[in-house]
């Protein structure tokens, strides 16, 4: 069984904590008073029956939510350690948010070495009415897939969307492996 640390990145109050509380079926619930993370939280879960290249798989899923208050910036070098995918996360209603992504691209996805295809957003509107167009991201994530969600209207599709990313995530691990072990046979 493959094991994923995946970071949830995205500005302070974006719902990166509501949405992984909701994938790891933890007991805190979405509703109430907003509750900054301090640092990050490490929500650790299973998957089972993703398709990965036609291959029933099971994965090992570490969802890193981290604060997106700067003040834990230091901390950014810990976090980054050993990530195989990042989980942008968004508010499209909030002004500015869509733009505060960029610094977090930067670090995390360019200066880190892991590909577009290791990367999703989800553009995470709290209400059920929001504008569902896509978001105004700059061209540094044309390539990376950018869904709509809301866990209130729709939360079984929340989950399927994180899967499809969690099986794109998996295969590009099975690839790697797979590379670094023709590496070695044939090195040798």
């Amino acid at each position: 069984m493959l094991k994923a640390k995946i970071l949830v990145l995205g500005p302070c109050g974006s719902g990166k904590s509501v949405i992984a509380n909701y994938l790891s079926d933890a007991t805190e619930t979405s509703g109430g008073e907003y509750r900054p993370t301090q640092g990050a939280r490490i929500l650790e879960f299973e998957v089972n029956n993703l398709d990965v290249s036609g291959r029933n798989v099971s994965a090992e899923v570490e969802l890193w939510d981290c604060s997106g208050d700067r003040k834990y910036e230091t901390c950014w070098p810990a976090l980054a350690k050993d990530a195989s995918g990042i989980l942008f996360v968004f508010n499209p209603d909030q002004h500015n948010h869509d733009q505060d992504l960029e610094s977090w691209h930067s670090y995390f996805v360019q200066q880190q070495g892991l590909k577009d295809a290791q990367c999703a957003v989800f553009a995470h509107s709290k209400s059920a009415s929001a504008n569902r167009t896509r978001a105004n991201l700059s061209p540094t994530f044309n390539r990376i897939p950018c869904i709509h969600t809301n866990i209130e209207d729709d939360g079984d599709a929340v989950r399927v969307e994180f899967n499809r990313f969690l099986s794109t995530l998996l295969s590009t691990m099975y690839d790697k492996r797979d590379q670094e072990e023709l590496s070695i046979m044939h090195g040798r």
